[in-house]
């Protein structure tokens, strides 16, 4: 085959151009130190790449953003766990004291003073927020879990359920002693049938007090077949006999105190002040016998700051509105980060599960047993001072005095064994708060402990993935220059061949 100068010549630019492609390729590569520009240079890399950065940039969401986002929730709830578990640690060392010690009356006023700042800062660590999400409260992150002022106006309906568990013994006291003020009122004297009376009674106390009237449908029992029955409907044995439970919602609970405290055996009563249910014997012990469930549903016009907010606990309904009604239901509100690659991690922990709505109201049982012990204390030395006055020096008026004195002090006594009783009972409630808190504390240590070995493995693999996606895309610069440097000199020797090879013709031989 002739091989002519123009073949020659195309051939020579051919190669020369090839050369100069692969020198700017690999330029290019040095300047980047990247395998590939442009998909089409490589579709398998460009491929694996596309696939590496996916899954890289959603590693590093995990690793970099919710891991640590989770870790601060998990920090946050601990720090509030543990002032709970401080907080009701303090408490119940004040029963063990109180109930094994005799109080002076500075004690009981300095006893008094830390219950109620202990029981405002025990829900004030449930309204603990991070970043502002409440921490405590499930999905509902922009609510507080207590009321954080008084509010008069804002009326919720809820449903409390009730348990044969819920029945426990209280004393209550009829015919206390009010101090007289002139020689009229203490002439009268205190008959003995007028003294104090202490009345052992079993009670359901709610959640809250201060309620609406009752509807007494409202007020169910759950059968043993499992349906809803009307409390009224209940059939027990009592004075030998099978008789219909009764309800009373219409009495006022200082007008039962002024009629002596009495309770039918098969009665309960309502009281709408103090959010109680007084029960009779006979009623009591069918409930518990048969292990009852119960439910009610009443109404709640006006809560007080620090009072928790119904919808964190129980079903319920904001009808503050009646045309705008809100209805709130108790369920399993846990929320989830995705802390890994198919890996969820539940990070809140749900204040009905740690702190229970009747702490305030044990509180308050205590605060009140004491109140009452500090008052009738005072009434024995207001009474005892009375007899040093000039206007009842008379030999009648002291004999009456007396009888005051006396009156007050077995008040007392009563009161102070009340109060010491209500201690007693506050060991083995705020035992049962404190191990609630602490359940919560294990169980968030264990998903703390499971988050860490999680951030661990996505260190590990973050590392992984750069290592490969480094791998399918980088170049090493050393490998490049020799590649370059090759490239180079071919591309220098063909313009050397080119330029020898089309310099000479057939007319240089003729």
């Amino acid at each position: 085959m002739r091989v002519t100068n123009s073949m020659i010549s195309r051939n020579s630019m051919k190669n020369m151009n090839n050369n100069k492609v692969n020198v700017d390729t690999l330029n290019t590569q040095m300047t980047t130190q990247k395998k590939i520009i442009r998909p089409s240079d490589d579709p398998i890399i460009a491929i694996r790449a596309l696939r590496l950065r996916s899954n890289l940039s959603e590693l590093n969401q995990y690793y970099e953003r919710n891991i640590p986002d989770a870790q601060s929730w998990f920090e946050v709830t601990e720090g509030a766990l543990k002032n709970m578990e401080d907080i009701l640690r303090d408490i119940y060392t004040k029963c063990v004291d109180a109930s094994t010690d005799v109080k002076t009356q500075e004690d009981r006023a300095a006893i008094l003073k830390d219950l109620r700042s202990l029981r405002e800062q025990v829900y004030a660590e449930g309204n603990t927020d991070c970043a502002g999400r409440t921490v405590f409260t499930g999905y509902k992150t922009n609510s507080q879990l207590t009321f954080l002022e008084e509010d008069k106006d804002i009326k919720y309906e809820i449903t409390e359920p009730l348990s044969y568990e819920n029945i426990e013994e209280k004393r209550y006291y009829s015919n206390l002693v009010t101090v007289p003020n002139t020689s009229a009122e203490v002439q009268p004297g205190v008959a003995v049938g007028d003294m104090p009376e202490e009345h052992v009674i079993n009670r359901i106390r709610l959640s809250y007090e201060g309620l609406e009237d009752l509807n007494p449908d409202n007020l169910t029992y759950i059968d043993a077949n499992g349906d809803p029955q009307k409390f009224t409907d209940m059939m027990l044995q009592s004075g030998g006999a099978m008789t219909f439970a009764s309800l009373e919602t219409g009495m006022s609970y200082d007008a039962w105190v002024e009629g002596g405290c009495q309770v039918g055996d098969n009665q309960a009563i309502f009281f709408k002040e103090t959010g109680e249910l007084v029960l009779g014997a006979d009623l009591a012990n069918h409930i518990n016998s048969e292990k009852m469930q119960l439910s009610i549903t009443y109404q709640k016009q006006g809560f007080d700051e620090g009072e928790v907010r119904p919808e964190h606990y129980f079903d319920c309904k904001n009808i503050t509105d009646p045309n705008k009604e809100l209805t709130y239901v108790k369920e399993n509100q846990e929320i989830k980060f995705t802390v890994a690659f198919n890996q969820q991690l539940t990070v809140n922990t749900q204040a009905s599960n740690v702190l229970d709505a009747n702490i305030g109201r044990d509180v308050d049982d205590i605060t009140n047993a004491v109140q009452a012990s500090i008052a009738a204390h005072d009434k024995v030395e207001k009474l005892k001072a009375m007899q040093q006055e000039h206007q009842y020096s008379d030999e009648a008026s002291q004999e009456k005095l007396k009888e005051w004195i006396e009156a007050a002090e077995k008040e007392a006594v009563y009161a102070d064994d009340n109060m010491q009783k209500m201690f007693a009972s506050g060991i083995t409630k705020f035992q049962n708060h404190m191990d609630r808190v602490k359940l919560a504390r294990t169980d968030l240590g264990s998903r703390e402990n499971r988050l860490k070995l999680t951030e661990n493995r996505m260190s590990s693999q973050q590392a992984t993935f750069e290592q490969l996606k480094s791998r399918n895309e980088d170049m090493e610069l050393s490998d490049i220059i020799i590649e370059y440097t090759a490239a180079y000199n071919a591309y220098q020797a063909s313009l050397q061949a080119s330029a020898k090879a089309n310099g000479q013709t057939l007319l240089n031989y003729l």
